[in-house]
């Protein structure tokens, strides 16, 4: 018996591949489907509520869902650029504005200049860069600091150049973020003392640095060397110096946290970084000792749960092996990746948490 016209074609939809995809919500599927009870057409990701499948058709393009009578859903807005597209453009014109601001705007001004609220402008800058407008300018600050300074100019003009008004706000300011006064910045550091000392651990080789801040560098590796020319790119033009009997006492300290990485330790650190790169150093000091996380949950304890890939990046750029204990932070599937001293110590020291 041949079935009627709406099972016929319920049949039909319910066997299109493009049906599971409405199902789904599908945010990467490039088609369009139409109601027919409804007289619009959506994405397939819309949030509303689902059709039956007999009044559904499909799509190409925009173009093919109007000339066949629909119009589009105000709900998921076919007919405009992606969501994730049109919070990207948002998001980029506030770093435009905040970037060209001498001044930092406030959270209303940001708001009301693209024609959103305050809160919903934060939540949404916050997600897509992993930190706050008012970081976001700093961190801009703090790279116009140091552009600068590497120019021909007074630190006077530097300071008027980096969009400053007050010379007393300018050195609190410049010496948080460059982590030493603009008058040692614009010598390469020349000088900014810090003493050093390569010992032998069962990871192999331990360089620790340190300024008279704190330990700024914990590096390991198989050749003393290479850690040395590591230590001379990250500080370059320092006056690297070797240690006495209190610099010994310290290392020996790192050393004891190398093999025990998951005892406690208070060490003075000397942390260099952006601000969000400082918000995941600090965040991973505080993941239990014998317990691992993912990036993307780390990522999302931040309130950035789009961020994993930057979050990756920051733990990468970590110099301070074991005291901020990026080797806690695993792959999605609990699988080791990622960590630049290789996975073998990454391996051993989560090892060494486990086993107490």
């Amino acid at each position: 018996m041949k079935r009627p016209p709406t099972e016929a074609r319920a049949a039909a939809v319910l066997a299109d591949l493009r049906w599971a995809a409405v199902r789904a919500r599908d945010r990467d599927a490039t088609f369009f489907y139409s109601v027919s009870t409804t007289g619009v057409y959506c994405r397939p990701s819309c949030a509303a509520r689902p059709a039956r499948p007999e009044h559904v058709a499909f799509h190409d393009t925009t173009a093919a869902a109007e000339r066949a009578g629909f119009r589009a859903c105000k709900r998921c807005r076919p007919d405009e650029p992606p969501a994730d597209a049109r919070r990207a453009a948002v998001v980029a014109a506030l770093c435009r504005l905040l970037e060209s601001s001498d001044e930092m705007p406030s959270l209303e001004a940001l708001a009301a200049h693209v024609g959103l609220s305050p809160f919903h402008v934060h939540r949404m800058f916050k997600a897509a860069t992993g930190v706050t407008p008012r970081a976001y300018a700093a961190a801009h600050r703090a790279e116009r600091v140091r552009r600068e300074l590497e120019g021909d100019g007074s630190i006077t003009e530097a300071i008027y150049g980096a969009g400053y008004n007050s010379s007393a706000r300018f050195y609190a300011e410049s010496t948080a973020r460059l982590g030493m006064t603009p008058s040692e910045y614009r010598s390469g550091a020349a000088a900014l003392p810090i003493r050093f000392a390569v010992g032998a651990c069962s990871l192999g080789s331990c360089l620790v640095a340190a300024t008279t801040r704190g330990v700024c560098a914990i590096l390991l590796g198989d050749d003393p060397e290479a850690l040395i020319h590591d230590l001379e790119r990250r500080f370059g033009g320092a006056a690297l110096q070797g240690g006495d009997a209190e610099f010994d006492a310290l290392v020996g300290r790192v050393l004891a946290l190398v093999e025990r990485p998951g005892a406690a330790a208070e060490l003075p650190l000397d942390i260099r970084g952006t601000a969000f790169q400082q918000r995941v150093w600090a965040a991973l000091t505080k993941i239990p000792a014998g317990t691992t996380i993912s990036y993307t949950a780390l990522a999302a304890s931040l309130g950035a749960p789009r961020s994993a890939r930057v979050v990756a990046q920051a733990c990468a750029a970590n110099a301070l092996a074991v005291a901020i204990p990026c080797h806690r932070v695993v792959r999605t599937d609990g699988g080791l990746s990622g960590y630049r001293w290789g996975l073998e110590r990454k391996r051993a020291l989560l090892d060494r948490e486990a086993s107490g």
